[in-house]
């Protein structure tokens, strides 16, 4: 019989629900058959742990006395972008120091960005924050020089448009010169291939169409709880999927948000990326429903089910060429070496297995102490028959 949210959420509250994490679901499937384990398990929990760029967080600071009406600002000598009510600003995972060399001085090191300054705040450490306004009546003050907490702040929310990417690519490198990318430092002619996806533990890996998470959905977020508001930006359910499901190359995305001030530094991470520049690694976990027999067998899926696809990152990628060097599977990618065009290639992960597997474990203890309820989402964020696919910019000459 199919299962309810009701149902599975009278279980947590009466302590008798079955929680599996998404790595053990895959030993009941094969040991009891997908029947039994649909009847057996109710909830399994999903992580994931690396950087998410597209990340950041809205600020209230209070207002000062007298008020003003902020026109820019800097966090840390951080740019956080003001162009909102008079003390509102938000601080962008990517966001720079004004005085960085950023790649002037190639590659450049890029210690200090917007995912340090979250950080810090989720450290309870002290932030520099510097203002500046043009000054009005009703907001005379135009100039702003103090330290702040995120205690003394009146709202902190982690606001992310673009988190949890649902498969992404294998990057590699056929120049003969060293690159430096978002998927990090990639060596000539085929020196290393890097990666970066949770494969079988990974969120959306396991509703592979989004039959469970939609607006509303409840989640582990950076130590804490948050919520899926919308699909994320390039959200793109029509990518070629396998047999079972799994689209075979970054599709989905989720744009979620929760309280910063229940968030953990061990769980919210600033990243510099050589020659790239600052991130933030994202600890993301989503409980799934077992509503029925499908959503069990999509939650026993194995990283030698996922497969994604080895792109050249020194022409075919940053040209936007079509094209793969092949595709291979989580599995291979984990094993440590690959085989790229008759070559052996060392693999790494820019993404965390183990810290993966910690945050579907935490979700899973607060699950079945009654910590955690699921919530039933409002709306699912699109799938595949929605019609909605990701578009490239169309450039039009100037006037």
């Amino acid at each position: 019989m199919p299962k309810t949210y009701e149902e599975i959420n009278e279980k947590i509250k009466k302590g008798e629900v079955v929680v599996a994490t998404a790595e053990e679901m895959i030993g009941i499937v094969e040991q009891e058959g997908v029947k039994k384990a649909a009847q057996k398990v109710d909830v399994v929990t999903t992580g994931t742990f690396g950087p998410m760029c597209s990340s950041g967080a809205f600020l209230n600071i209070g207002h000062t006395k007298p008020r003003m009406k902020i026109q820019k600002a800097w966090l840390n000598n951080v740019n956080a972008y003001a162009g909102l009510a008079a003390v509102d600003l938000y601080i962008g995972a990517t966001e720079m120091p004004e005085d960085d060399p950023l790649n002037k001085v190639f590659p450049g090191e890029f210690k200090y960005g917007g995912g340090h300054v979250i950080e810090d705040l989720v450290a309870g450490k002290d932030v520099h924050l510097k203002a500046i306004a043009y000054g009005t009546d009703c907001y005379p003050r135009k100039e702003l020089n103090t330290w702040i907490r995120l205690e003394d702040l009146n709202e902190a929310i982690l606001t992310n448009p673009r988190n949890a990417y649902q498969n992404y690519n294998c990057a590699v490198n056929l120049s003969n010169k060293t690159i430096y990318t978002y998927m990090g430092t990639l060596m000539p002619r085929l020196g290393n291939a890097n990666y970066s996806c949770a494969g079988q533990l990974s969120p959306l890996m396991n509703d592979p169409y989004y039959r469970t998470i939609g607006i509303g959905t409840r989640i582990f977020l950076g130590g804490g709880i948050g919520y899926v508001i919308w699909n994320g930006t390039q959200h793109n359910p029509t990518v070629q999927r396998n047999e079972k499901g799994i689209p075979e190359g970054g599709a989905g995305t989720l744009a979620v948000i929760g309280d910063l001030k229940q968030m953990s530094a061990d769980w919210l991470v600033g990243v510099s990326l050589t020659g790239y520049g600052a991130s933030l690694m994202v600890g993301l976990g989503i409980p799934i429903p077992i509503l029925d027999e499908d959503m069990a067998m999509f939650t026993a899926v194995k990283d030698e089910d996922i497969y994604t696809q080895i792109i050249d990152y020194s022409q075919s990628y940053p040209n936007l060429e079509a094209g793969s060097l092949g595709r291979v599977n989580y599995k291979q990618l984990r094993s440590g070496t690959i085989e790229v065009k008759g070559k052996k290639v060392p693999t790494a992960s820019l993404s965390s297995y183990p810290r993966a597997r910690k945050i579907a474990n935490i979700l899973k203890e607060w699950i079945k102490q009654g910590k955690f309820l699921l919530a039933e989402p409002a709306q699912l964020i699109p799938s595949a028959d929605s019609g909605l696919t990701f578009k490239l910019l169309k450039e039009r000459p100037l006037k």
